[in-house]
């Protein structure tokens, strides 16, 4: 075993994944970025671009995904996870996982995906038509991302522990059946802070409230120089509510030393919203600008490679555990 190798094998199996369905938002980097960079140092990290994911509500749109699937990688290394000790791979780039996925549905219940809270949420806010049998599995799909490779933690924020759990029990179910095959995962629990988009509601590309990774410093500003506010601070003297606040809620993220100072200058009236979100665009840009740099570092020839090279070594992982599943479940070798 190799020096790297024997490394890697005292580190805690981490698995994560996103799918593409856009360029990121400082909600992702925020929310998710910041805590996989540093994962992607110190766990055996594995990061996995979700596009089989992003077809259950995406279906008619694939050259969208196909075209989001680099921009996305290129987010995530402008935000620091590092390439050369994690795993960064393309899930329709592993079959070993759609393969799993066909074995664990003959032991999963139909009665357990569909108590899913999920399920019915996005059933009524996207339609009926997203109601497929792939929409379905998604859970179990999910849990096929992580059992695969036998991912010991996956990052969570702890609205989303009930929805690892079910990963938990089929996992357990299947080895109640067929013998003690595949590693039950455990949350790793992360305080995801909201980040709320320029209208206040939650930053999400599908709302067009979204401050975008991407975005050159001008477009930042504008969309700074365009968020809500306290409906109740109409004039620069009226006294505000910062608790409210979306333009206060950014400040915690690029400015946390002045946001006592804005505090208390906002609740007085001394502090006008221009003012305020003037320096917001200023101190976001700023925290923004060396990962914009990074991102811009990254050629597409770079890009791909990365991409090939980590699902080129995933997809030997994958086998590996495949064909234990298999023989455990008596199926041919």
């Amino acid at each position: 075993m190799t020096a790297t190798a024997a490394k890697t094998a005292t580190k805690t199996r981490v698995m994560s994944g996103m799918r593409p369905t856009g360029r990121l938002h400082l909600g992702h980097l925020v929310g998710a970025l910041t805590n996989w960079a540093e994962l992607s140092r110190t766990a055996d990290a594995f990061f996995e671009i979700a596009d089989l994911h992003a077809y259950t509500t995406q279906y008619q749109q694939p050259h969208e995904i196909r075209a989001a699937r680099e921009e996305m990688v290129r987010d995530w290394l402008a935000a620091g996870v590092d390439p050369d000790t994690s795993t960064i791979y393309l899930q329709s780039g592993i079959p070993e996982i759609s393969e799993l996925h066909v074995l664990l549905s003959m032991v999963t219940p139909v009665s357990w995906l569909e108590r899913t809270p999920t399920y019915k949420e996005q059933i009524e806010a996207l339609g009926a038509d997203v109601a497929t049998y792939g929409f379905l599995g998604y859970p179990l799909l999910q849990l096929c991302d992580i059992a695969i490779f036998r991912g010991e933690k996956v990052p969570v924020g702890r609205d989303q522990v009930a929805h690892l759990e079910l990963a938990r029990e089929i996992v357990r179910r299947f080895n109640r059946f067929y013998g003690e095959t595949l590693v039950e995962p455990h949350p790793l629990l992360t305080e995801f802070p909201a980040v709320p988009g320029t209208d206040g509601r939650k930053m999400s590309k599908s709302y067009g409230n979204a401050i975008e990774i991407a975005d050159d410093e001008d477009t930042t500003a504008k969309a700074v120089r365009s968020m809500f506010t306290d409906p109740q601070k109409l004039r620069r003297n009226d006294p505000g509510r910062p608790e409210i606040c979306p333009v206060y809620a950014l400040h915690h993220i690029a400015n946390e030393p002045r946001t006592p100072w804005i505090a208390e200058n906002c609740r007085t009236g001394a502090l006008g919203c221009v003012q305020c979100k003037g320096e917001l665009a200023e101190k976001l840009n700023a925290y923004l600008r060396p990962i914009r740099e990074r991102r811009a570092s990254f050629d597409d020839a770079t890009i791909r490679r990365i991409i090939a090279e980590g699902t080129d070594k995933a997809r030997h992982i994958a086998a590996a555990t495949l064909r234990d599943v298999k023989r455990a479940m008596h199926l041919a070798q």
